[in-house]
Order: C-alpha cells, then structure tokens, then sequence
C-alpha cells in the first residue's frame, strides 16, 4: 500500500472519496515512517490549499493532545501507523476536500510529508422531516361522534319536517270550515232579534 522510502520521510495515503449520508465521517490518514522522532503532529486540512486545519492530534511516548476548530466537530485519534479523524454533526456546506498531514516536531530535523491526494468528503443534505401534529383524540372516537351527530341532525330534520306538514294540513282543513255558518245581511242588526230568530213578514198586517 505504502512503498518503501528514504530514512526520515513521511509518506500519507487517503481513500479518495467518503460518502457522508448521517452527518458522520471517519477518515483514516495511513502514514509510513522510517526515522527516529519521538514527537509528532498529524493535523487534518480542508480545501485545496489546505487552508483550513480542522483539527489535530500531537503525541510523545507518554502524552497525547488533540484539538478542534471551532467550526467543526471533531476528534483525531491515533493508532499503529494510522491516524483517524472522526466528524460528527457535518453539513453539506462542508462538503470539499480534506488532505492529512503528518510532521515530525522532535528531535530535529523536522519532517512533514509532501502534499497527498487528499480525501472528498461529500456530505449529503438531511431531508426535512415534518411531522404531523397528531389528535388528542383517537380517530376511531371522532368517526363515531361523527356518524351518531349525522344520524341525529337526520332524524330531527325529518320529524320536523313531518310535523310541519301535518300543521300545513290542519291549516288547510280550518279554513274549510270557518265560514260554514249562515249569516245575516247588514242591515238586520240591532232589531232586538237574537242572531238566530227566523225573520218575519209584516205585509201579511197591511191590509
């Protein structure tokens, strides 16, 4: 994977391509090394001039420290021969680029690797969830409060339609019989007869 080097260089292998679909990313930095140091510093960049260092990792025999920007989420771990950056919580502005980058502080002469291809991570956008509010109230409950409400509008409706048109009836059958009895002309009032007395005939004493 690595070819073998001159004594006191660096030399770095990426994948060159990480699909990030869960805000997540791990990016392993393989690194070869032959000489002597005994302090080191691996650093991860973003962009193609690797202007921005996302975070690092330093380490001696006994101590370790790492470091992040404050832009960006992430840890720098090491291992044998390998350094891993874990990312978390990315986003898709920060899709680019990102080379590793591996010096050697101590003892003397400091060393770094020459520029590697580099890794694109490509982080996908997270899909908007939008969730429903749900009823307080099951929808079983509400289909059935529903169909007794329709029922009952429906039966009042019809009663009152039905009693309407028997008082439309009872109407129609007064009115036939208000006027049924007889009455007398005008000018029969007040003559002191009762309204049901025949009326007489005076001719009949003329002569």
């Amino acid at each position: 994977f690595l070819p073998s080097l001159p004594e006191n260089k660096i030399l770095v292998a990426q994948h060159p391509l990480l699909i990030v679909a869960n805000q997540t990313a791990t990016l392993v930095c393989n690194y070869k090394y032959n000489g002597t140091g005994k302090e080191f510093r691996a650093s991860l960049h973003k962009g193609t001039d690797s202007s921005v260092e996302v975070c690092f990792i330093s380490w001696n025999t006994t101590k370790i420290s790492s470091n992040s920007n404050k832009e960006f989420n992430c840890q720098g771990d090491r291992d044998k021969d390998k350094v891993i950056f874990n990312l978390w919580n990315m986003n898709a502005n920060q899709t680019d680029i990102y080379f590793c980058k591996i010096e050697v502080m101590y003892p003397p002469p400091y060393v770094y690797n020459e520029k590697s291809n580099g890794t694109v991570i490509h982080v996908k956008e997270t899909p908007i969830q939008i969730q429903e509010p749900q009823s307080a109230i099951p929808l079983w409950i509400l289909a059935t409060v529903t169909g007794i409400l329709a029922f009952y509008s429906t039966l009042i409706t019809a009663v009152f339609i039905n009693y309407w048109q028997k008082s439309k009836k009872n109407v129609y059958h007064q009115s036939d019989y208000m006027n049924m009895t007889p009455r007398h002309p005008p000018y029969q009032k007040n003559k002191g007869y009762p309204s049901y007395a025949p009326t007489r005939d005076y001719t009949a004493y003329r002569s």
